[in-house]
């Protein structure tokens, strides 16, 4: 990772607990059935990055443009923005440790830094055998917004801190 050395890196299987998943309804992770949503990896510059429990991904939209001329009916007609495609932020979350990788990252970009911050990204579903069974790919990803954790003396609960990742693609490629 240019720059960035994540160290101690390990595939992720998602939650907290290290990865636990019910069974998937064949039992053997074959393809039957839709896949559940806890078991997944997040890679950053091709190395795969430890410890996030959730991570949302984001909405892209064709952008429609209304048209109409003086004689048609009264309804316009919808048309796209071809190639003028928005895609939503992708948003981590993780269990505060103490690496600061992540966090170094978001400097970079806060730092306008952009040329080391950009960097492709990939957030690959598993299933229960850990086998990669869908994979979206992000172009020029970058941390655009960090959000430290809650404390709470009065609480149990895992300190998470949030990354909102912007960037300029997605794709689902497998």
């Amino acid at each position: 990772m240019k720059g960035i050395g994540l160290t101690g890196l390990a595939a992720v299987l998602g939650g907290s607990s290290g990865g636990a998943v019910a069974a998937q309804s064949d039992g053997a992770g074959g393809g039957h059935g839709p896949l559940r949503n806890s078991r997944f990896l997040v890679e950053i510059d091709g190395v795969v990055t430890a410890g996030f429990n959730r991570v949302e991904l984001p909405e892209a939209v064709i952008p429609e443009v209304q048209y109409r001329e003086g004689n048609d009916a009264s309804s316009a007609r919808k048309l796209t923005a071809g190639g003028n495609n928005e895609f939503g932020s992708l948003l981590l979350e993780k269990g505060v440790d103490d690496s600061l990788e992540l966090y170094e990252w978001f400097k970079q970009a806060q730092q306008g830094k952009m040329e080391e911050a950009r960097r492709a990204m990939a957030v690959v579903l598993l299933d229960q055998r850990a086998n990669h069974r869908a994979r979206w790919e992000f172009e020029s990803a970058w941390p655009a917004r960090y959000d430290a954790p809650d404390l709470d003396a009065q609480s149990h609960e895992v300190a998470v801190e949030k990354f909102e990742i912007l960037h300029e693609g997605m794709d689902r490629v497998s």
